[in-house]
């Protein structure tokens, strides 16, 4: 069924946010040297102050930055609040991938349900929707899912006519559509402790495939989505925020039906 626009500015109850904002952008250096992704300049401000902007409109009110490259000058742009948030911080003190990042900012999360993102996309989703969404397909954990005429570079998730996901397919292989993730994602707090602490590890490649067996769910969304983790798509940044317009403050994301496969 199709979604509807406009955010509950009630928001969504007692869930924390995470966003992973401590790569190392080793691909995007050649174009942004002089400081981490996340504040790569997109439309004259940082890339991280769109996906910041999106949680507000969602009614999250405090949000944990996982930090690690240059985090300082993350704490030095963002401080303590930002637009009626609190801002909490995470920093690894080396490299620890997505999922162990994520394992450390456990610590600091209070909340039973987190919402985890990518601090290198976006895509222009109702966060209220895919919350509700989440709610009644009683899961542990969920991932967003977008739709890409291109998945070569970023694999693809098959999934199955009741939202649930079967397979993660590696990066490469055939030029098609098909859904990938959209770096954004609910679930369970209390499923971190399966994550190792202290040792790198893969939210993509480690933990979520090794969730498909307990019930892991993928809410399809037809959005306009953007990755500015290459030269190549980062440059297109500032147009993609502009083609949004006013609808980057609607969320009016359309779902695909459940079962249909239009490959």
């Amino acid at each position: 069924m199709a979604e509807t626009g406009g955010y509950n500015r009630k928001g969504l109850p007692s869930t924390d946010a995470v966003i992973l904002a401590g790569g190392l952008g080793t691909r995007l250096r050649p174009v942004v040297s002089d400081r981490p992704k996340v504040l790569a300049p997109v439309g004259g401000r940082p890339f991280l102050t769109y996906l910041l902007d999106q949680l507000e409109r969602g009614g999250i009110k405090r949000v944990v930055l996982s930090i690690g490259f240059r985090g300082t000058d993350v704490r030095r742009t963002f401080g303590r609040h930002y637009r009626g948030m609190e801002l909490e911080y995470s920093e690894e003190s080396r490299p620890l991938g997505t999922g162990g990042a994520l394992r450390l900012a456990a610590d600091v999360v209070h909340s039973n349900l987190l919402l985890a993102m990518n601090g290198d996309s976006f895509i222009d989703v109702n966060l209220n929707d895919f919350r509700s969404w989440f709610d009644e397909t009683s899961g542990n954990a969920a991932l967003l899912l977008a739709r890409v005429a291109e998945i070569s570079r970023f694999g693809q998730i098959e999934i199955d006519n009741r939202d649930r996901i079967l397979r993660f397919d590696e990066k490469g292989g055939h030029a098609r559509s098909g859904w990938i993730s959209a770096g954004i994602y609910l679930l369970r707090t209390s499923l971190l402790s399966e994550i190792p602490p202290g040792i790198e590890y893969s939210l993509e490649h480690d933990f979520f495939p090794s969730l498909i067996k307990q019930g892991l769910y993928g809410y399809r969304c037809r959005s306009p989505f953007i990755d500015i983790g290459t030269p190549e798509s980062y440059k297109h940044a500032p147009r993609f925020f502009q083609e949004l317009g006013r609808s980057v403050y609607s969320g009016s994301n359309t779902r695909a039906n459940p079962g249909v496969t239009d490959e």
